[in-house]
């Protein structure tokens, strides 16, 4: 098998210049752990934001901050200034052994799927874990 076989090809996707609030919004209403970061014209894929990186946002609320605080906080806060930058990726063409392995390596829980430069897809663990239970 091969990552195209397995992937997700719709990808939701925020830009590194969006505020942490819609990034927040998106990755909530989806139920979405990762999501790739484009650049300003939607064109490359510049980083990673996990769900992970959003709780450092929550962090506000836990040092004292209360809601309005924490979501004034999302809105000043940009996805570039949490993102994972030079996100690790892989082909539709990779073996599904070859992305799993990187994944466990790398220690990290998504790989977006680049074809020609451009984003068609996202493997992520939960892929896996589905291809699991069949």
């Amino acid at each position: 098998m091969r990552v195209r076989d397995l992937m997700s090809s719709e990808v939701a996707t925020v830009r590194r210049n969006d505020k942490l609030a819609i990034a927040d919004d998106l990755m909530n209403l989806g139920r979405i752990r990762h999501t790739p970061v484009l650049d300003d014209d939607g064109d490359e894929v510049v980083g990673i934001l996990s769900q992970r990186d959003l709780f450092r946002g929550a962090l506000a609320r836990s040092i004292g901050y209360g809601g309005h605080a924490q979501q004034k906080l999302m809105n000043t806060l940009a996805v570039k200034d949490v993102m994972t930058g030079d996100p690790v990726t892989t082909t539709p063409d990779t073996p599904l052994a070859d992305a799993a392995r990187l994944m466990l390596e790398r220690k990290i829980g998504c790989l977006p799927v680049l074809e020609g430069g451009k984003l068609v897809g996202i493997l992520t663990e939960s892929d896996f874990v589905r291809l699991a239970q069949r």
